[in-house]
């Protein structure tokens, strides 16, 4: 990914591929901040200025190398920013806050799988479609309809409603109806959620309502629910009446009976429509679960519907993890006592075609809702039809993760505040007198540095409207996403040369500019400053392509030069300010422990997924959380930035802890036998050997080999009265090796 894009994405990701997941992931870096949790009324605006002040300062040190936070209070003191511009730039993200949403992670074994089963899917379709066009089927049909067969159908108490949309407030799961008037859920199953169906059934009068629970193979135990042992629970029922020029209608339910109830009380029909709407609802274990069930409720007064009123019905299932219903059909009766079973409704549109074939008013409507009847008594459709709706049923489903964005729009993150009122963002930024929000003096317009638009250009120049029909968004980011990446007129030459520098630090372990964060007069001067400036001449002029940038560095002959040290050249640069020498260096806190994970062999390589306080995972140490009160000993020992503001460098400290942790810590002694067990210790010296490989990645030398078999056989020994004292002499070995300054330092 050029690293221009990178940024804009991690700035408005949001706004410029609101469909990627990865670019929604990536504003995750602006809310990356402090986020007090605790705060009284009094707290509220500060803190959200304090929230501003973060999201400004941060963008501006790691992408700009600029403390912009400096003037907050007052014009900055040593560089060009003044107060004016620091809230023109902190207004950019008024209305940016933290959220946690639910996003697809479309992998590429899951866009694989998928691809293959849309052809496959595409071949079942196309075969059902074939076969209803064959021109025997059409003679047959119409073979049907003259024999006036469709007459001789009996009467039911039940019109099947057919729905013309059927949606779940949770993206993983999809509602798609089948061609016997039921609903067929599918997808990966949410801990809750909540169906939402509508349908225009035509001018009629109602007094019952119907649900048919029914099974299916695709739910465990065939359902009819979703639930891990085939259960659901209807925790809440609203049905609403829409009728053209009237207010929409609350229908109201009075009571309910069920062909099973899993008990009388909290779990029975009654209680899907009571006053708790999170604990309570229909149920069907205790007997009732792989068996077709049906609950018929009974509205308060008679409704009389017109015949362009559209019924919408809500089905709420929260009572239980994953507990909403799997298939599903709804049926309505004007009948004064319909039966509480299961089966047997008709089709209210096939009704009318049936009549008007009596009548001799048959229509081309009417024709197509018999030839979904004839199409159910013909053995070879409902064949290819089953294997089209299984087809459905195993449609790959994308991986939904919760993560964080800081976006807008969406549902914030929850805060102990929010029943106190806490409002997460103001409408308007305001110029603070001295930072203070009880001074005000005035709203503060979304605005860039001065001192970074060039050529004349006033913010306007970067400044982009939402499309017509986009409304969650300002697109202030995006704007601003504009202005910091245009290496022309904005901000963009000075991203670069950040950006280069910061690459130039992580080879060579301190940046052509030492303060990485601070390219202001507080800062250091550059060592070389040509160099940094070809170097971001260069990342510019190719896409701002950083692989390119570090095969640059990576083959140049400053990095190839040797670490051996030099009297002579020493006196001259004792500090290697000109490289005349590849500084040896310790690694990071993070590198040091995935190492050791890796040459033992148990690094696991999984990507993505929740964060952990586990010391012995096995994962790569980005996926450790922080929490201040349990803080990883291995990463504190070795240096492990404060976790709060932005870092432009590591320390990198030499302390005793540091050799104790790799001869005592509980941890490092299991990797060491992790180790152990991928050498043959009945062969010591190739075990030595290929130790040497694992860890230092070079052969021993021949005075390296006779020491460490002496250790081994030292070790061998003092183990005499064990099982497995080979083994347990080498593993010592390995915790040896891997305690070398060697295994932990770049040479």
């Amino acid at each position: 990914m050029p690293w221009d894009q990178f940024i804009r994405w991690q700035l408005a990701g949001d706004e410029i591929a609101p469909s990627n997941p990865l670019a929604m992931m990536a504003t995750g870096f602006m809310g990356a901040g402090v986020f007090p949790t605790q705060l009284t009324e009094k707290e509220f605006e500060s803190a959200r200025y304090d929230e501003l002040d973060d999201m400004a300062a941060t963008t501006g040190t790691a992408m700009l190398g600029l403390t912009i936070g400096c003037a907050r209070c007052h014009d900055h003191k040593f560089d060009p920013i003044p107060v004016k511009d620091y809230y023109q730039f902190v207004s950019v993200f008024t209305s940016t806050i933290r959220s946690e949403i639910n996003i697809p992670l479309n992998s590429d074994a899951y866009i694989a799988s998928l691809a293959k089963w849309e052809a496959s899917h595409q071949a079942r379709q196309e075969a059902l479609t074939t076969y209803e066009n064959l021109p025997d089927t059409t003679k047959t049909f119409q073979q049907w309809l003259e024999s006036k067969a469709p007459e001789k159908l009996p009467a039911n108490d039940w019109n099947t409603l057919k729905f013309v949309k059927t949606t779940s407030d949770q993206a993983a799961t999809n509602l798609t109806p089948q061609t016997d008037g039921a609903v067929l859920a599918s997808g990966r199953t949410p801990a809750k959620e909540t169906y939402t169906l509508i349908t225009k059934p035509g001018a009629q009068t109602i007094r019952f309502l119907r649900i048919e629970a029914l099974t299916h193979a695709s739910m465990k135990s065939k359902g009819p629910g979703r639930a891990s042992n085939g259960n659901f629970s209807l925790t809440d029922l609203k049905i609403f009446a829409n009728s053209p020029g009237k207010e929409k209608q609350l229908l109201k339910i009075t009571s309910a009976q069920a062909t099973h109830e899993q008990n009388k009380t909290n779990l029975s029909a009654v209680s899907s429509f009571d006053s708790d709407p999170n604990s309570t609802g229909w149920a069907v274990d205790l007997g009732g679960i792989g068996k077709n069930q049906a609950a018929v409720f009974k509205l308060s007064d008679p409704l009389t519907i017109e015949e362009k009123t559209t019924l919408e019905f809500q089905l709420r299932f929260h009572t239980n993890s994953q507990h909403s219903l799997g298939r599903f059909r709804i049926s309505i009766s004007e009948k004064n006592a319909p039966p509480v079973e299961v089966g047997g409704g008709k089709n209210l549109q096939i009704e009318k075609a049936l009549k008007a074939l009596l009548t001799g008013s048959f229509t081309e409507e009417h024709r197509k809702a018999l030839l979904e009847l004839f199409r159910k008594s013909d053995p070879h459709w409902n064949q290819l039809n089953d294997a089209v709706s299984k087809s459905l049923t195993s449609k790959p489903q994308s991986l939904n993760a919760k993560v964080q964005v800081t976006s807008e729009g969406f549902s914030p993150t929850k805060h102990h505040a929010d029943g106190r009122g806490f409002p997460h963002f103001y409408p308007q930024t305001h110029f603070l007198s001295r930072g203070d929000p009880k001074q005000k003096k005035g709203i503060a317009n979304p605005n860039y540095l001065q001192i970074l638009m060039r050529n004349g250009k006033s913010g306007n120049h970067w400044k982009e409207e939402p499309p017509v029909d986009w409304t969650r968004t300002s697109y202030r980011r995006r704007s601003l996403a504009n202005w910091i990446t245009d290496s022309e007129n904005g901000a963009g030459h000075l991203l670069a040369r950040v950006a280069v520098n910061r690459l130039w630090h992580h080879h060579f372990g301190k940046g052509i500019v030492a303060t990485p964060n601070d390219f202001g007069l507080q800062g250091a001067l550059p060592t070389h400053p040509k160099l940094l400036d070809f170097l971001a001449k260069k990342l510019i002029s190719r896409g701002w392509n950083i692989k390119a940038l570090h095969r640059e560095i990576l083959l140049s002959a400053t990095w190839l030069q040797s670490s051996e040290p030099s009297k002579e050249k020493a006196a001259i640069d004792p500090t290697n300010q000109f490289l005349w020498r590849f500084t040896p260096r310790r690694l990071e806190a993070e590198v040091i422990r995935d190492s050791i994970l890796a040459a033992s062999g148990q690094l696991e390589t999984t990507m993505f997924g929740p964060g952990t306080l586990d010391e012995s995972h096995r994962r790569r140490s980005i996926y450790f959380m922080i929490k201040r009160s349990r803080l990883i000993p291995i990463m504190q020992v070795f240096d492990q930035p404060e976790p709060l503001v932005s870092q432009g460098s590591r320390p990198s400290t030499t302390i005793a802890p540091q050799a104790l942790l790799f001869m005592n810590n509980p941890q490092v002694v299991k990797w060491a036998h992790g180790l152990a067990q991928n050498l043959d210790a009945s062969q010591p010296d190739e075990a030595i050997r290929q130790l040497y490989l694992r860890t230092l990645t070079r052969e021993p030398t021949l005075a390296e080999l006779t020491n460490s078999r002496a250790f081994f056989d030292s070790q061998s020994t003092s183990y005499s009265k064990e099982k497995n004292a080979a083994q347990l002499a080498l593993a010592d070995l390995c915790q040896v090796m891997l305690s070398l300054n060697e295994f932990i330092y770049l040479p």
